[in-house]
């Protein structure tokens, strides 16, 4: 397949899991929980799918827990969504990018001067 092809089903499948979190009934996968970015197989078998939550790291990793319980309902949802012959297997894993972002822009605040509003003067 074209990677043209690959990048929009990763598309797809993000934008239609981030729709589907909300109905997942596992108590772990609660909160905001954001779906970062769907790495899928060339060949459709695997997607590695990268989530974070805002309420920190425990949470990123229950919520994991969860998703991979629910993961066969995920998929039904998204064989309904998404009209593909084979719906790959999903992986979920913890992304602690936005977390990490946070925390270089706290340091750097604290690093560098506040800035002067020009208008003022």
């Amino acid at each position: 397949m074209g990677n043209h092809k690959i990048d929009r089903i990763n598309e797809d499948i993000r934008r239609d899991m981030t729709d589907i979190l909300r109905s997942v009934k596992d108590y772990r996968v609660q909160g905001l929980i954001t779906v970062i970015r769907v790495e899928t197989a060339s060949d459709l078998s695997v997607a590695k799918v990268y989530v974070s939550s805002m309420e920190g790291e425990e949470n990123t990793r229950l919520a994991v827990e969860g998703l991979k319980s629910a993961s066969g309902y995920i998929r039904s949802q998204l064989s309904r969504r998404l009209g593909l012959r084979k719906v790959p297997e999903l992986r979920f894993i913890a992304d602690h990018s936005a977390e990490y972002s946070i925390t270089v822009e706290k340091m750097l605040r604290e690093v560098l001067p506040p800035e002067e509003d020009e208008k003022q003067e």
